[in-house]
């Protein structure tokens, strides 16, 4: 069995790492660079930075921003937010990250994922999903940081995803983000069920068993949160002695 991994992540936001509650309610958090060097002290397993206007503001990639962490942080780092042609993902990997996580783009024109997986490897590329539920065991598929409902169905476009050569999938619950109600295990085993590449949870950890309980009754291979880290309530040591306690094996 893989390790699971804790993966920290920063939302930025004009400089500013942020957060807010169901994509609403945004307060900064502080500066992403040193962000990144605490949770690396810290032990996380990876680190998610993600511009969350670039796609609705129509900008490219801080990339001033990745490559200043990238020199100071050493675990894996994805990037994610405006990345929208091949030369963004070069771009961005050339910055420093580790691999890129495509989005809105990626609904839009499909295509990037196979590119990107073609020429840069599937490893680099992660596709992060924003879907809310809409009926029992049905969900939808967001883009634009949870603005625009493309009325796709989320298991037919994890399906696609996976045929283009995606390495991974980054689930966020809409319903979830921010909530601190725990993760949308229902959504996550429906995804983790219809595919063969690891899944991310995203949205809703709030307290410490909300990790436990995901890698127990979910196939998901990583826990990733926000809130929890960026304002102390648990350090990322707290929430992987917890998960070994608990019977869970974590890097």
């Amino acid at each position: 069995m893989l390790a699971k991994r804790i993966i920290p992540c920063l939302d930025v936001r004009n400089g500013k790492v942020v957060k807010g509650v169901n994509f609403e309610g945004i307060r900064d958090v502080g500066d992403p660079v040193e962000c990144a060097e605490e949770y690396n002290r810290q032990g996380a397993d990876e680190i998610v930075f993600y511009d969350i206007t670039a796609s609705f503001e129509g900008r490219g990639v801080f990339l001033d921003v990745v490559r200043e962490t990238a020199k100071k942080v050493f675990v894996p780092l994805t990037v994610g937010g405006g990345i929208k042609t091949v030369d963004d993902i070069r771009e961005t990997l050339r910055a420093g990250a580790d691999k890129v996580s495509v989005n809105s783009q990626a609904v839009k024109n499909p295509q990037l994922i196979k590119d990107g997986a073609d020429i840069f490897g599937s490893q680099c590329i992660c596709v992060g999903i924003d879907a809310k539920k809409i009926a029992d065991h049905k969900w939808t598929v967001y883009i634009n940081g949870g603005r625009v409902d493309m009325k796709l169905d989320l298991i037919d476009w994890v399906h696609q995803i996976e045929q283009l050569g995606a390495g991974e999938i980054c689930l966020n619950s809409i319903d979830a983000d921010g909530t601190k109600n725990g993760f949308d295990i229902e959504m996550l085993k429906a995804v983790c069920n219809n595919c063969n590449i690891p899944v991310i949870a995203s949205g809703g950890a709030g307290k410490i068993d909300d990790f436990s309980e995901v890698f127990e009754k979910t196939g998901a291979t990583a826990a990733l949160a926000a809130s929890l880290f960026h304002f102390r309530e648990l350090t990322v040591q707290q929430v992987k002695e917890y998960c070994r306690n608990r019977g869970v094996i974590v890097r």
